[in-house]
This record gives C-alpha cells, sequence and structure tokens, in this order.
C-alpha cells in the first residue's frame, strides 16, 4: 500500500509538471502572439505615466501642468516630448501592423517601418539624455531625477522591444509560408504523379 501510494502520488505530480508546462508554453505562445499590441499599449501608457509622477507636485491640475511645459518647451530641459514620441511610435506601428497580412508581415513593410521608427525614436531619445543629463538639475529632488530617468530607459527598452517583436513576426510568418508552401508543391506533386501511375499501371496490365 505504500509503495502504491508513492507511485500515485509522482504519478499526480508529474501530471502537475506536464500541466503546468503545457499553460506556460501557452502563455508565452500568447505573449508572442499578441506581443506588438501588448508594447503598443505598454508603448502609450508607460512613459505618460512616469511623466505624470515626475512632476513637480502642486495645487495645479495635470491638465494646467501640460499646458505649461508646452508653452515653456525648451528641448533641453522639457521632457513632454518623450510620452509623444512613444505615442507616435506606436500609432505608426500599429497602423502598418494592422494593414498587413500574412506575406507582408513576411519581408513587406512591418518589419522594415517597426525598425525605422524605433531607431529614429531612439537616436532622439539619445540625444535628448545627452542634453538632459549633461547638467545636474538641482531643483528637482533624486526622486524626481529617477522617475527622469526611468522614462528615458522606458522608452529605449520599448523601441527594442518593437524591433525585436517585428522581426520574431516576420520570422513567424516566413515559418507559416514556408510550410504552406511545401504543401501546395506536395499536392501538385500529387496531383501529377499519380495519372501516370495510372498510366503506368494501364501499359503493364496490357502487357
Amino acid at each position: 500500500d505504500g509503495f502504491s501510494s508513492k507511485e500515485e502520488r509522482s504519478r499526480r505530480a508529474l501530471r502537475g509538471v506536464k500541466t503546468v508546462f503545457v499553460l506556460t508554453t501557452m502563455l508565452i505562445s500568447l505573449l508572442l502572439f499578441s506581443a506588438p499590441i501588448l508594447l503598443v499599449i505598454a508603448d502609450t501608457l508607460l512613459p505618460s505615466a512616469l511623466l505624470s509622477a515626475s512632476l513637480s507636485p502642486s495645487s495645479q491640475s495635470l491638465q494646467d501642468k501640460l499646458r505649461a511645459h508646452f508653452a515653456n518647451y525648451d528641448f533641453r530641459y522639457s521632457l513632454v516630448d518623450i510620452p509623444l514620441v512613444s505615442i507616435v511610435r506606436s500609432a505608426v506601428i500599429i497602423c502598418v501592423y494592422s494593414l498587413c497580412d500574412g506575406p507582408r508581415l513576411c519581408r513587406g513593410p512591418y518589419l522594415g517601418i517597426t525598425t525605422v521608427c524605433s531607431l529614429l525614436s531612439l537616436a532622439f531619445v539619445s540625444f535628448k539624455a545627452s542634453y538632459v543629463f549633461s547638467v545636474p538639475n538641482t531643483s528637482r529632488g533624486g526622486y524626481s531625477r529617477a522617475l527622469e530617468m526611468a522614462l528615458f530607459i522606458s522608452s529605449w527598452l520599448l523601441a527594442i522591444g518593437h524591433i525585436i517583436a517585428a522581426y520574431k513576426i516576420s520570422c513567424r510568418e516566413r515559418r507559416k509560408l514556408l510550410v504552406y508552401k511545401i504543401d501546395i508543391e506536395a499536392v501538385s506533386a500529387c496531383n501529377n504523379g499519380f495519372p501516370r501511375y495510372q498510366k503506368i499501371l494501364q501499359e503493364q496490365r496490357e502487357k
């Protein structure tokens, strides 16, 4: 009885491990399949949230603060353009992604436009960071400074994430097209091969 109970527990543990593995694989596949949409959502919300948190607390509303930032915009100090770059980048990428089908996702405009948009935004954010962090700003506390750094880092990482997601989708669609091409060639070979086979059988019977 003790041996059978141990064997039953080991079977249950093995089934549990298999179930966890299958669920994890399905979750990873779902995340990879929906990666562009998730990245667009994160790219739209995260930089805006970090900018809002980094603004100095005051009695003004968020709308008044943003209006003041736009009115007093200075490329060397203002950070309001970082979320705008992320929003524009995400809008372009999601529009191209929604308009492309399988072949275009494989080697069409999606990967190219995503790469160009991400690299341009990376160059802009990197160039701006060289100005923002070159001069120490003592008017803001360490917490606001850390949020500003997080704003730049998140923009960099999300831009790289867009490129990686586009490349993964391009590879996935290329594999699908390859499998589809192999299936079409196999069907064509069968259609061409069976009449020939029938002809050979007929010749053998006549002999």
